[in-house]
């Protein structure tokens, strides 16, 4: 029997130091007016030292069980998505599950960047719908902030981002409201991986660490901004007609399209390409800068608990990062 799955449970949790673009043109050369226009970012959210990315990743993950209304011994699989772990290994799956105090359940963490949270979404589904599991946790979380180049070489990137988590509980759904997950759709072409990406550490290199590598610069985080620009404006929208054609639904069925908050012009791309009103379009990148693989699920959480989002919306969840990696998710709330 095919079971289909459905977010019961949101929460999302930044740290709270607010890094400003005023207070980031102390430390950079950079303005205001230029990180605005370029991005539409206002602030951001730095988690102070010591803290780790499984600590967001728990805060957050209690706000999504305390959602969902169940007690967090119920859940019995966590899927975590991040890029920036607290150790070179192992991932944080783990770490929450251990911070939760949870059962031996299994944790899978998966790097997907930037498309994390989807991809995440698309196991989870398939997991329940295959009857494997029956309640799964979400976690995306991110510190960016621990790993960012605030040279003249690194600040175009550096603006960019802030650090957060957003989870989400993922259960069967037994009714038949049609509520839930209809579809997720995946994608990724390596062929451009140097257009995004942490070049080191790599195990190419012997040693791994070396004074080499620390003069090299290439541990922090390099874009290619144009090509990432173009292909993001492109590759989001055809997720989304791939959802909508598969569902046999129209971009005018859709209430609330949830881009990966990456760059507000991004989003803005997105929409037009797509004919969608941007009054249907989620964006809180002003307020957060790009958190990753915690973007999408901080934004709809937002939306959820200010009653922008009801009951019933059907919405499109879409991501473009690093890989490249792509996706798209429809889902009826």
């Amino acid at each position: 029997m095919n079971r289909k799955a459905k977010i019961t449970g949101i929460g999302h949790y930044v740290p709270p130091t607010v890094i400003t673009n005023l207070d980031l043109e102390k430390r950079m050369n950079t303005t205001d007016e230029w990180i605005r226009a370029r991005s539409g970012i206002e602030e951001r959210h730095y988690a102070e030292a010591g803290v780790g990315t499984s600590d967001l990743a728990v805060k957050a993950a209690q706000l999504a069980i305390a959602d969902a209304g169940i007690d967090k011994d119920d859940i019995d699989f966590i899927i975590a998505a991040t890029i920036s772990p607290d150790h070179y290994f192992p991932g944080i799956g783990v770490i929450v599950q251990a911070k939760l105090e949870l059962p031996t359940i299994g944790a899978l963490d998966v790097r997907n960047q930037c498309s994390g949270f989807i991809y995440a979404l698309a196991a989870a589904d398939s997991f329940i719908s295959s009857g494997m599991y029956k309640n799964i946790l979400i976690v995306a979380a991110e510190i960016q902030s621990a790993n960012l180049d605030y040279s003249d070489d690194g600040r175009d990137l550096a603006v960019l981002f802030g650090d957060g988590a957003g989870a989400v509980v993922v259960e069967r759904n037994d009714s038949n409201d049609g509520s839930g997950i209809l579809s997720t759709h995946l994608y990724s072409d390596g062929r451009y991986v140097p257009m995004l990406w942490m070049e080191k550490p790599s195990p190419k290199d012997r040693p791994i660490f070396s004074e080499e590598t620390l003069k090299s610069g290439g541990f922090f985080p390099q874009m290619q901004g144009k090509h990432v620009f173009k292909n993001a404006s492109e590759k989001m929208p055809e997720a989304v007609r791939a959802a909508l054609e598969q569902n046999n639904l129209t971009i005018e069925d859709v209430d609330h399209l949830i881009p990966h908050q990456a760059n507000d012009r991004i989003s803005l791309m997105v929409a037009h390409n797509l004919k969608i009103p941007v009054e249907k379009v989620i964006r809180n990148i002003a307020r957060f800068g790009n958190t990753t693989a915690a973007s999408i699920p901080i934004a709809m959480d937002e939306a959820i608990k200010s009653n922008r989002i009801k009951k019933g919306d059907l919405i499109m969840l879409t991501a473009f990062g690093s890989g490249y990696t792509w996706a798209s998710a429809a889902l009826r709330y």
